[in-house]
């Protein structure tokens, strides 16, 4: 049974919801922090009670104001490493910048490896993160990085939802073809994949398919759903292909710019997200979206890392 005793769980104002979820489930009460905005944007924290000795765990995620949440993690980890907290975890569900991992043009900065070095600067002796869109970012850090999946969720999801003799796993690009795979592999389905050309960065100017999905529900994977483009004119390829029905499922919902009218009026029967981000303004202004709650495997990590269990067992399962 888990006790809570020598452990805090505090939050920045990113994901609340998510913080409260996951201190519900470990049957402990959020640490009280006080984080504010001053008039010059200045972020203020106030760690109101004593981490001395403590297992602190601080959980803020990349989302919305993505610099703010950054820097409440990191005013957060200094404050409580002054303040003599014996080991500071940075709980970041989605992690900030991840998307800037490699110097791709002359002179682009690698910010994900900015971020890791904000946050060992900052005093921070542990991260727990959830579906990297690189693996390499755990490199880019000196102390130990926990990788949590999705996928053991997601495919109780389709388990639980869909009959496997007429799904197809679909990879919306050849660079998540090893996640769908992986997927398809574990369902004991067949697997699809698109090749995509781009113009711009976020724009895709052409889409093959290569894999058949005639007759079959097409399942979509990926990490993250920023625009939706991708996914919408994949699920368009999809239908015109052949394909029976559509979903979509990814780990981070971004959902940014027109995404929900982008989705809202797609083929797609519905986009499948986990709550890495809060989902329940997307759910109250597009029906598509359905949430699949991780805040259970997050818990469950902080759980066994606090106790100094191995945390391998939920890369396969789901716990309950």
């Amino acid at each position: 049974m888990f006790t809570g005793n020598g452990i805090k769980i505090f939050t920045g104002t990113s994901h609340t919801e998510l913080a409260e979820i996951i201190t519900k489930r470990l049957g402990v009460t959020l640490g009280k922090a006080e984080v504010t905005k001053s008039g010059v944007g200045e972020s203020h924290v106030r760690i109101i009670e004593s981490v001395r000795e403590d297992d602190v765990y601080i959980i803020n995620t990349g989302c919305g104001e993505i610099n703010t949440a950054l820097m409440e993690v990191c005013i957060m980890i200094h404050a409580c490493k002054i303040a003599s907290a014996k080991r500071i975890t940075a709980v970041l569900p989605l992690f900030p910048y991840a998307r800037q991992d490699k110097k791709d043009k002359s002179r682009a900065p690698i910010t994900a490896k900015l971020v890791a070095n904000m946050l060992q600067k900052s005093g921070c002796d542990h991260v727990i993160t959830m579906d990297l869109h690189a693996s390499q970012i755990q490199g880019f850090f000196d102390v130990p990085v926990d990788k949590l999946y999705a996928e053991p969720s997601s495919i109780q999801y389709i388990r639980t939802n869909f009959d496997l003799s007429d799904i197809v796993i679909v990879s919306p690009d050849a660079g998540g073809a090893k996640r769908a795979t992986s997927m398809a592999d574990r369902l004991g389905v067949d697997f699809a994949l698109f090749h995509k050309e781009r113009k711009k960065a976020n724009e895709v100017s052409r889409m093959v398919l290569v894999g058949h999905v005639k007759d079959k529900i097409a399942i979509l994977v990926d990490d993250m759903a920023d625009t939706c483009g991708t996914l919408c004119l994949a699920a368009q390829h999809l239908s015109e292909a052949g394909a029976s029905k559509v979903y979509a499922m990814v780990t981070h919902g971004i959902l940014s710019g027109n995404a929900l009218k982008n989705v809202e009026q797609s083929s797609l029967e519905k986009l499948i997200v986990t709550n890495t981000l809060p989902q329940s303004e997307n759910v109250a202004r597009c029906s598509k979206i359905e949430v699949i709650d991780i805040g259970n495997v997050l818990a469950e990590v902080i759980r066994r890392s606090h106790y100094g269990e191995s945390v391998s067992k939920l890369f396969d399962e789901v716990p309950y």
